[in-house]
């Protein structure tokens, strides 16, 4: 597996340059490198990227929540040393010889660092045990190919097996074009996993990230027992500029998002990144049975 080297990059402290004796005088010395940023896509203010990464990728000015690369998003949830990745060599293969397509997963591969458009394995979260996906916003816009639905119908599979509960966190455009049907059966295959797993009594938590969109939200993004939102996040089977060229009519504002959802009763509520790992602890150890196995009674 390709391995992210920016993930592993140590960022220049400038502050530990101050009063030290610079290797180079006069004319030959020379300014210290300008820190990276990035830009805020809510603001469009510039945010030094060292304190975006120690923000979780939220921006300080506006807390718009931005692109989280879903190996980050796990380990900043899990204890330290308890992941166990599962499926990491499982990936999506050109199966219908579809142009392009092997030029672009590969692409999508040295971009992000990762094999695949998902994350999955077990962690501890404050010593409870749980299973855990994590989409992949940056590979393919999230899209749902047959790797991906494997590895997570396999990760529900693995959860009922061992009586574990389930944190999925959700984003996508929807199916993955370039697969044709094999793509789209993804959907029901997973819904069928997470259905086994809830007849077993097991617990499965949503969260749902911006954007989950199409036959994602139409299948096992919605079918949690606990369906937890990031702030402002858009959740939809069609966009709303979709919906408004289809029906010629001007929709509310905020329709289809976090906050939209959850007036209208379909969230059970919103989670800002920062305080997800103390809130879903919590939802976790709420639903812990006498026989310390978790799940809905």
């Amino acid at each position: 597996m390709a391995i992210n080297k920016d993930f592993f990059k140590k960022v220049l402290n400038l502050n530990s340059l101050e009063g030290e004796p610079n290797a180079k005088s006069g004319d030959e010395a020379e300014a210290a490198p300008a820190p990276e940023t990035v830009v805020c896509k809510g603001c469009k203010r510039t945010i030094a990227k060292d304190e975006f990464q120690r923000r979780l990728y939220v921006c300080p000015r506006c807390g718009r929540h931005m692109s989280f690369p879903p190996r980050e998003r796990v380990l900043a949830l899990a204890d330290e040393g308890s992941f166990v990745e599962f499926d990491a060599g499982l990936v999506g293969k050109n199966i219908l010889d579809f142009p392009g397509y092997d030029s672009k997963l590969d692409e999508m591969r040295d971009k992000t660092g990762e094999p695949e458009g998902v994350v999955t394995g077990r962690i501890t979260i404050s010593g409870c045990p749980t299973a855990i996906f994590a989409m992949n916003p940056d590979f393919i816009m999230g899209s749902m190919g047959a790797a991906v639905g494997e590895k997570i119908a396999r990760l529900f599979d693995y959860a009922t097996a061992e009586r574990l509960p389930v944190i999925g966190f959700t984003v996508s455009g929807g199916a993955r074009m370039h697969e044709g049907m094999l793509s789209l059966m993804q959907m029901a295959k997973v819904s069928g996993a997470v259905n086994r797993h809830s007849e077993a009594g097991g617990l499965y938590i949503a969260v749902l990230t911006d954007p989950t969109c199409g036959g994602v939200t139409a299948s096992f993004a919605m079918q949690a027992d606990i369906l937890v939102a990031e702030p402002k996040a858009l959740i939809a089977f069609a966009g709303p500029r979709v919906i408004e060229q289809t029906i010629h009519k001007k929709l509310p504002d905020g329709f289809q998002s976090a906050e939209f959802l959850l007036e209208h009763g379909f969230l059970d509520t919103i989670i800002p990144r920062q305080r997800q790992r103390a809130g879903l602890y919590r939802l976790l150890s709420l639903h812990r049975r006498e026989d310390g196995s978790y799940g809905r009674a």
